[in-house]
């Protein structure tokens, strides 16, 4: 651990802790709330978030398979457009361009989800951002220790 994170700036960690819960609030579903995260954290390397997220698919339904191919979504045939969507919009939130998030990607999530769907996913995505900036930075929580 570098730095215990938590206990030394506790209003923000339980900030983006009520951040997180207002992020799960609408009508988006868990299961790909949870694949969104779970992706997010694998491209930013945060092994804690990967643990969490894919503990917490796998408590929703989630099958191995689909977790194992995540990284390769685009290459596998277990995805959905819908999740599809949801996942090159992750790519590209996570690891913007200078030009942002391309038009394309933006055009297939407005198609796949509805404008409520869509702010909701873009919440969960920043949020996610969030966690593993802190997780990968400070190493303040352990991976293989969270217990759903």
């Amino acid at each position: 651990m570098r730095l215990d994170f938590d206990t030394l700036a506790p209003g923000f960690s339980k900030a983006l802790g009520r951040l997180d819960v207002a992020s799960g609030e609408g009508p988006l579903d868990r299961p790909l709330r949870e694949l969104v995260r779970t992706h997010a954290s694998q491209i930013n390397g945060c092994g804690y978030c990967v643990d969490m997220h894919t503990k917490d698919a796998r408590a929703q339904g989630e099958t191995e398979q689909r977790l194992y191919a995540l990284p390769v979504w685009r290459e596998v045939p277990y995805f959905t457009e819908r999740e599809r969507a949801a996942l090159a919009l992750t790519e590209a939130v996570t690891v913007p361009t200078r030009a942002g998030v391309p038009d394309d990607v933006w055009a297939d999530a407005a198609k796949a989800f509805d404008e409520g769907e869509l702010a909701q996913l873009l919440a969960t995505i920043v949020t996610i951002n969030a966690w593993n900036r802190i997780g990968v930075s400070a190493r303040c929580w352990t991976p293989g220790s969270y217990q759903p």
